[in-house]
């Protein structure tokens, strides 16, 4: 594998239906230790001059309250589940998900290379009143080695210029009454997943994503001309897969 491209399903933010899945850790910490445990199998698999794409999104504390009343409008916020509080925050903190991830990856001998801001010029808004919407998620770069494969001219920021660490993607917009083809509560952005693999693969390397979700890696490999290989425990999310590999 020459480079991987993957966003974990988020703590106890999504329920995906399977006993035991990841994200269902019962602490943030147990949390934590899955994603490590999940690295250490990738960097067995990973070329010497590999890289990770992690994209890994926050959340705020609420208390000991655990889930949301169903919304038929929004899947995603349908699917959603409320952390516990961890020790030592407080409820309505903002948890800082991703450098804790960043963290324990780095202290288990992982290289974090860039922490990259993913800004949503659509982002929807949220219902709060007492601080700013969320319009970023974070993307962090790992590498195996300290020497490792990144084509710094493959992708080029405005004017020319050398890519810089906030991408401006938006997020796939949905009609009303629209039956969309990646119907996944927490879908990666094809241009997104696109910029990856261009920046740290060549046509013909092998991409892989450990939690395919709706597949948007594979695709984007496979139009790029790479080789692909994806995991999925959920069956619908399989089916997807096939579907959208196959359209």
């Amino acid at each position: 594998m020459r480079t991987v491209v993957t966003s974990p399903p988020y703590w106890s933010l999504r329920d995906y239906d399977i006993d035991d899945a990841f994200g269902r850790d019962d602490t943030l910490r147990d949390y934590v230790a899955s994603v490590v445990a999940d690295f250490r199998k990738l960097r067995r698999v990973l070329q010497g001059d590999g890289t990770v794409w992690l994209n890994i999104g926050d959340a705020y504390t609420s208390g000991n309250r655990r889930s949301r009343a169903p919304d038929r409008k929004n899947r995603a916020r349908a699917m959603s589940v409320r952390p516990r509080t961890p020790r030592g925050l407080k409820p309505k903190d903002l948890i800082g998900l991703p450098w804790r991830v960043a963290f324990a990856l780095q202290d288990d001998g992982w290289w974090v290379r860039s922490e990259v801001i993913w800004h949503k010029p659509n982002a929807h808004p949220e219902s709060v009143a007492d601080r700013p919407t969320k319009a970023h998620e974070t993307v962090f770069l790992l590498s195996k080695d300290q020497d490792y494969y990144y084509d710094v001219a493959a992708v080029r920021g405005a004017n020319d210029r050398r890519l810089r660490t906030v991408w401006d993607i938006p997020t796939k917009p949905r009609r009303r009454g629209q039956i969309p083809d990646d119907d996944h509560p927490a879908p990666m952005p094809i241009n997104l997943a696109q910029r990856c693999v261009t920046l740290t693969s060549e046509p013909g390397d092998v991409v892989l994503d450990p939690y395919a979700g709706s597949g948007t890696t594979l695709l984007a490999a496979a139009q790029l001309r790479r080789r692909w290989v994806g995991i999925e425990l959920k069956e619908e999310f399989v089916r997807l897969i096939e579907r959208r590999m196959s359209g």
